[in-house]
């Protein structure tokens, strides 16, 4: 039980009736959303937002790297603030949950405790990151961890990252002033559907996020020799394809047998000249490491090393390696997953353990203060397609458990 008495209890209804809503805005004739990053849709859906924040009694503004931040004043205004939210944009065949469940759960943590007149003592901010899907540049901006060379930003249209700020109400020349300080904040707490079966594998409500995952990507370039199919002997081929064959299952080796529960994926391949009658001379892949500890994730990179050399040496191949980006890991903060544990063992909800293995907002967050996640399960582990689904009542009890777990660092911070 909380420090107020019994649990909270949000509104189920409200919140489909919003999750419902804003996925109107964009929607595909597949039955898919589409609010990419800085469109008419993200925009729209933006503004529908802000007009739902300021009829639940929040002061709205937009800081410089386009975040959309609801405010609800505490009791005491010199606290910083318990933070929550995720991000509405979506990827082009997008489903209803993905990030948005996040905002609209903070939306209606707000409006169930102005409902019942429950003020917190720390103010309470509900924010809709900017462009999570892409550039990231919205948690990057607040976090102080976004690069300041546009040139470094891809974004989905292909528009400069200083005009697509600007459509949203961001400004890129004063990107720095939207990093807060060391004190605005006090924790941040995102709710997130799981982009995964690990949940619904094992009969849970709630999955208390021990931390998202770092990543280590590499692009591995295997060079053999290109041969007729015909007329070359077995014994005498320098087959690329082959060999990247034999790559590829050490890899996918190399995460089973580790003692930890690491992922290793190879995620694209190339081949030429990929032709049915000869012997493939080159091929390029992708390989994608992820784990939520630093020593893992090195121990994976060193393992590889050591087995491109026996490959390439038994082959008669040379495998190059070459590092794409490095994303380090960000653990979940104790104290936040105690509260987040105990809201739910205050609702009755079964809950377990478990890394977050996608990227979100909650990571560049993570990276200044103290950080936690809440996932709910996904039916079959699908995301980021128009099959997406948490059920009502799943992301109802996930909102609960938000509401309460923001109770309980409200007087324990």
């Amino acid at each position: 039980m909380s420090d107020f008495g019994r649990p909270l209890i949000p509104n189920a209804d409200r919140l489909q009736r919003s999750i419902d809503q804003l996925a109107e805005v964009g929607a595909q004739q597949d039955g898919s959303v589409c609010r990419r990053g800085f469109t008419k849709a993200d925009c729209d859906g933006r503004q529908l937002l802000a007009q739902w924040m300021t009829e639940a009694g929040l002061s709205i503004r937009i800081d410089s790297a386009g975040n959309l931040i609801g405010r609800l004043d505490g009791e005491h205004s010199n606290l910083p603030a318990l933070v929550t939210g995720s991000h509405i944009d979506t990827v082009p065949t997008g489903g209803h949950f993905d990030g948005a469940l996040g905002v609209l759960a903070g939306l209606e943590v707000v409006r169930t405790l102005q409902a019942k007149g429950r003020r917190l003592r720390h103010p309470l901010e509900v924010i809709a990151f900017a462009d999570e899907e892409s550039t990231m540049v919205g948690c990057k901006g607040m976090a102080g961890t976004a690069s300041s060379d546009a040139a470094e930003y891809t974004t989905s249209n292909g528009d400069p990252i200083a005009v697509n700020l600007e459509r949203i109400g961001g400004h890129w020349p004063s990107l720095a002033s939207a990093c807060r300080d060391d004190d605005a904040i006090a924790v941040f707490l995102e709710l997130h559907v799981e982009q995964g079966s690990v949940l619904e594998s094992r009969g849970d409500s709630i999955g208390v996020v021990e931390g998202v995952v770092g990543q280590r990507r590499f692009t591995i370039r295997i060079a053999g020799q290109a041969n007729h199919a015909g007329t070359t002997p077995m014994a005498l081929r320098q087959d690329a394809l082959v060999t990247a064959a034999e790559v590829v299952l050490a890899i996918e080796a190399l995460a089973i047998r580790h003692p930890g529960d690491p992922v290793a994926t190879v995620g694209r391949l190339q081949v030429w000249p990929n032709a049915a009658n000869v012997v493939p001379g080159s091929v390029e892949m992708t390989v994608d490491l992820r784990d939520l500890s630093p020593l893992v994730l090195q121990e994976l990179v060193d393992g590889l090393m050591l087995d491109l050399e026996r490959i390439g040496e038994r082959r008669s191949c040379s495998i190059q390696l070459d590092p794409q980006f490095e994303v380090a890991p960000t653990p979940a903060d104790a104290l936040v997953m105690d509260a987040v544990s105990a809201a739910a063992a205050a609702l009755d909800l079964s809950q377990s353990r478990l890394p977050s293995r996608a990227s979100h907002d909650a990571q560049e967050l993570g990276r200044r203060w103290p950080m936690g996640m809440i996932f709910v399960p996904s039916r079959g582990g699908l995301s980021h397609s128009a099959a997406e689904f948490t059920s009502a009542e799943q992301c109802s009890e996930g909102t609960a458990v938000l509401l309460e777990a923001l109770q309980r660092l409200d007087r324990l911070l």
